[in-house]
């Protein structure tokens, strides 16, 4: 049976876990260190331009949303603020503990709580607009729209209620394998028609108006002779381009389709727990073993390969400028050079993990660290 990566260990189901060995933990004391920090000659500069706190993540996984030059986040506590340039325009209490980082379009600031109830937020000043429970737990951030407001469950289904006062929309269920990754990745709502990617390596396109399927592309085929070796889950959201959607899934393949017939434009070999990213000319993808890779955005071809984090549980890649940004287990922020992959800058925003995803802001970035340190660079 091929043997899990130590980083995919605590995202498999409960069920699986009871039944697991103490010895797959990577956070056990026996488990493998992390690779050492290599030496290199600085080619640029992490800037922090200003740093926030906005309580622990606990076993969740809080991401900022950016929104112009607001940044909003939110902790398991239950506090969820709006931050501009450093400064702190709201910050607010919701009264509960919260498992999800927030959703915005710049009108609406949405947040779910851990008994399953949605908070819909205004992004003014913080007061309260309205609340919807669902009756589900719910770990990623969710969609926002001027019409719709979608969150994914965890067993993956997905509920839109109205964004103007969370009533229920539609919902969109498929059957699920009997084994899947415990996913923190969201949904794209993309104009029209909802992005998703899916347990067994389907990545579906739902109209946004009903919750109708409109069609479902395979990023991957689960392959092998155990529930674990077809675990074949797509890893993070699809990245949407001019004329392109891509996805990659654990144990599968990265791949890009075309969005006017959905005929796969290439496809490639790959397992990732956390995703890519991608512009014009490369597709960045994390793999389960801590390497990021480049490839070609036309053809899917390697273009290069890091591999010197390995066992740093490194985060989903975000392309800044000529810049790959990564995050890692013990809070260094990582920037590659996005020609060649060398090592171009290193700073430390904290020493808890980075779990989740880097968000754009303006010339650089934000990253928020599991005790809740919310940090702003500027690349340089």
């Amino acid at each position: 049976m091929k043997t899990p990566s130590l980083r995919l260990v605590p995202l498999l189901v409960a069920a699986l876990l009871a039944a697991g060995c103490s010895s797959l933990n990577p956070f056990a004391s026996s488990a493998p260190k992390p690779a050492p920090l290599v030496d290199f000659k600085p080619g640029a500069q992490l800037v922090a331009k200003w740093q926030a706190n906005i309580g622990e993540a606990e076993h969740y996984r809080f991401q900022p949303a950016v929104w112009s030059d607001s940044v909003y986040a939110a902790g398991n506590e239950g506090e969820v603020a709006r931050f501009e340039d450093g400064r702190t325009v709201w910050r607010i209490d919701t009264g509960g503990e919260l498992s999800s980082g927030v959703g915005t379009d710049g009108r609406l600031a949405v947040v779910v709580a851990t008994d399953g109830t949605v908070i819909a937020l205004d992004t003014d000043n913080g007061s309260e607009r309205w609340r919807a429970p669902i009756g589900a737990e719910v770990l990623a951030p969710p969609a926002v729209s001027l019409e719709l407001v979608i969150v994914r469950a965890s067993d993956n289904r997905l509920i839109a209620l109205s964004a103007r006062d969370g009533s229920r929309r539609w919902v969109y269920q498929r059957n699920n394998p009997p084994l899947a990754l415990r996913s923190f990745a969201g949904v794209v709502l993309e104009g029209p028609v909802v992005l998703a990617g899916f347990p067994g390596g389907k990545l579906a396109v739902i109209n946004a108006a009903n919750g109708g399927a409109i069609t479902e592309l395979n990023v991957a085929v689960p392959r092998g002779a155990t529930e674990l070796e077809r675990v074949a889950d797509v890893a993070g959201v699809p990245v949407v381009g001019r004329r392109e959607v891509c996805a990659v899934a654990y144990q599968g393949r990265a791949a890009c389709f075309d969005t006017s017939n959905g005929n796969a434009i290439w496809s490639r070999e790959f397992s990732s727990s956390v995703g890519m990213d991608r512009d014009a000319r490369f597709a960045l993808i994390t793999d389960d073993r801590d390497a990021v890779h480049a490839l070609d955005a036309a053809s899917g071809a390697s273009v290069w390969k890091q591999d010197a984090l390995a066992r740093r549980h490194v985060s989903r890649p975000l392309i800044v400028g000529d810049y790959v940004i990564v995050g890692d287990l013990e809070g260094y922020v990582h920037a590659l050079a996005r020609e060649t992959g060398a090592f171009a800058a290193r700073e430390r925003a904290g020493s808890d993990p980075i779990v989740a995803d880097p968000v754009p802001l303006r010339r650089g970035f934000v990253v928020q660290g599991a005790g809740g340190d919310i940090t702003a660079y500027e690349v340089r």
